[in-house]
């Protein structure tokens, strides 16, 4: 016979569970939606994607074409990495992610963009996708972590080391300014060793390394000298219909804005030029 408190008292432990963990919001339709956000169990469809296109990314061409490269073979059914793009801020890292999926969306490539607060979701977000048809990249950008963070070991097991593998429709892009994801400090050095006459890492800075080196494909990114910055706005004057950095006021007034920000950037070369064109258009309004 069964025991009807018994039952009672699991469908109160239920109800106690679905409160404290909320439903997973209405999966977005992917054979229309090709970019989404995932906060939590609730889904964000991205309406308007990047125009970006590979072309617009300047002197990055290295890494511009292992990237592709490496997602061509992911839409093919081969194998591919986990890709980890590192380096200066405003060189490019996200904006090529974004340009890979206005290139390939057509052919069955969806992104999913997790906050690093949220990547302790991964086991059952790569769980879902596991469901569909289409190839997906989850995009994690500026990633970093302290170190108690709970989505570092959520991070670490779904991209090797655990049973609980991303499936094979899912890959994982990240970027960071960090090389190894973590903050580096000095004392680290003091746990170097020498074996048989090697120099060795100590644990804490073999187990900031012990993430990093779980992607399969390294990309870095540095910072642009000056004439490569003036290439940039040069491209994006002419991508507007100007004349270009011939023009010496136009050259004096890039440098300037560059200086100002503390970084000749590709991200400053483009708002320095939206900056440009807008107060050209405005006064001839």
């Amino acid at each position: 016979m069964v025991d009807k408190h018994l039952i009672q008292r699991l469908e109160k432990l239920l109800d106690r569970i679905e409160q404290l963990v909320p439903p997973v919001s209405q999966i977005p339709n992917w054979q229309k939606t090709s970019a989404a956000i995932w906060q939590k169990n609730l889904w964000t469809p991205i309406k308007q994607l990047s125009k970006l296109q590979l072309n617009d990314l300047q002197h990055i061409e290295e890494q511009k074409k292992l990237l592709d490269r490496n997602t061509r073979q992911f839409l093919k059914g081969l194998p591919a990495n986990n890709a980890l793009l590192w380096g200066s801020k405003g060189t490019g890292k996200s904006s090529l992610i974004k340009a890979l999926l206005h290139t390939y969306h057509h052919e069955g490539l969806r992104l999913v963009e997790v906050d690093k607060q949220h990547l302790a979701d991964l086991p059952l977000l790569t769980e879902i996708l596991s469901q569909f048809p289409q190839r997906f990249i989850i995009f994690s950008d500026d990633l970093s972590f302290e170190a108690n963070d709970a989505g570092y070991k959520a991070l670490k097991s779904v991209l090797d080391g655990s049973i609980n593998v991303a499936p094979e429709n899912v890959l994982i892009y990240a970027t960071s300014n960090r090389r190894h994801l973590m903050p580096e400090f000095g004392k680290e050095n003091t746990e170097m060793h020498w074996v048989n006459d090697e120099l060795h890492p100590g644990e804490t800075s073999e187990e900031k390394i012990s993430l990093s080196e779980r992607f399969g494909l390294w990309l870095s990114f540095y910072p642009f000298n000056q004439d490569r910055y003036l290439e940039i706005v040069d491209y994006w004057l002419k991508y507007h219909g100007l004349s270009g950095i011939c023009e010496i006021t136009v050259r004096e007034a890039a440098l300037q804005w560059a200086l100002l920000r503390g970084s000749r950037s590709g991200r400053a070369a483009m708002q320095f030029v939206r900056d440009w064109v807008g107060t050209k258009q405005l006064h001839n309004i």
